[in-house]
């Protein structure tokens, strides 16, 4: 690895162009202890809540989306871009950038455009088919394209010739050994040790779909003994579980300590966002997926592979029912030898370290410059 002295990292808006963000951050500063790390982030992004906290210096500057239509907005692009560009590039100047790497987010295109015109490098990291249009464009300006799972590359033309590096995952959880985390996790939640856990998350928003879903079979998956952890989303309205069950059923608003649930977990009910998708595979937990169905289906391409290798379920959103869920739900969730293979089968399908090929990927950009 040649030095890296100044980073700049741009993505935000929600947890997919985030989280991996952060793990590549603490992956540069294991390997570059003195790296400067300066990321760009929007007004209004949840990376304002995520990335301070994290101990990095988050500069928020103007973006805008991108319109998707010829409309009023359209006409204001210019301009709005220009603005954009201008203070990204004014950041990038400061701290003396060896590099710009993306996650995608509308604060993604002003950092591309600025770096072109700096004739610096530019990587961009893509976790969906199709990329999202931030990072379609920033396709414009740089062949470094680096994408999360080995499926993307025959699924989309613009990422024949992208280098597969996995996703970057936080420590917790790429480090993760599920036994041995487990008892502290039960005990976290106050679950029992003897019953099986059913982990539910809609991501970081929340899904209300699947909330309503799972608190209307609370009685039947209780009764059927298997315990509830459910993560209700923090952007999602609370929801009622019966207060009489035999067995627990925990609902927090939301879970920062992902690796707690998922060593809590038997079994996890879940969307199909390419974040949850790498980390369950990872560290080889079963799941039920709910791909988001407002959307051009990626979160289903996401799934479908891992789901083909054995390694989980895949429900339509308009399917999942407290009936559905009982049929499907309770007795896999039963069976732990069904369970144990569908692990072993998401596991095989998953990498763990996508913030290290990535960092390398962005070291051989740099040395070539």
């Amino acid at each position: 690895m040649g030095l890296l002295r100044s980073v700049v990292l741009a993505g935000g808006g929600t947890g997919g162009h985030i989280y991996p963000l952060l793990a590549f951050a603490d992956a540069l500063r294991r390997h570059f202890p003195e790296v400067r790390i300066t990321t760009l982030g929007s007004p209004k992004g949840m990376e304002n809540e995520l990335i301070p906290p994290a101990g990095y210096d988050l500069r928020v500057i103007p973006a805008f989306q991108l319109p998707r239509a010829i409309n009023l907005n359209l006409l204001r692009t210019p301009d709005r871009m220009y603005k954009s560009a201008h203070a990204a590039g004014r950041i990038i100047d400061e701290v003396q950038a060896d590099v710009v790497v993306g996650f995608g987010g509308y604060v993604s295109v002003p950092a591309y455009l600025a770096a072109w015109r700096r004739e610096l490098p530019i990587v961009i990291h893509e976790v969906n088919v199709p990329p999202g249009v931030a990072n379609r464009m920033g396709m414009k300006f740089t062949k470094n394209i680096a994408v999360g799972f080995p499926t993307q590359p025959q699924q989309a033309e613009s990422l024949r010739d992208a280098r597969v590096v996995g996703v970057p995952l936080r420590t917790a959880i790429a480090r993760l050994d599920r036994r041995s985390l487990r008892g502290q996790a039960l005990a976290h939640f106050w679950l029992r040790p003897d019953l099986p856990v059913l982990f539910v998350s809609g991501g970081s928003s929340g899904a209300r779909t699947i909330n309503l879903a799972v608190a209307g079979a609370a009685k039947k998956l209780a009764h059927a003994g298997i315990q509830v952890l459910h993560v209700q989303g923090g952007r999602n309205d609370p929801f009622e579980v019966p207060s009489d069950l035999p067995v627990p059923y925990v609902v927090v608003p939301y879970l920062s300590d992902m690796q707690l649930g998922y060593a809590a977990a038997d079994l996890m009910l879940c969307r199909g966002g390419a974040i949850t998708v790498a980390e369950t595979t990872a560290i080889g937990v079963p799941a039920i997926y709910v791909p988001y169905p407002h959307s051009n289906q990626e979160q289903r391409r996401n799934a479908l592979p891992v789901v083909e290798a054995g390694g989980g379920l895949l429900v339509d959103n308009a399917e999942l029912t407290p009936e559905w869920i009982e049929r499907t739900v309770i007795p896999l969730a039963r069976d732990p030898q069904r369970l144990a293979a569908m692990g072993a089968a998401a596991a095989r399908h998953g990498r763990r370290d996508g913030d290290e090929a990535l960092l390398d990927f962005v070291c051989e950009a740099v040395a070539r410059r």
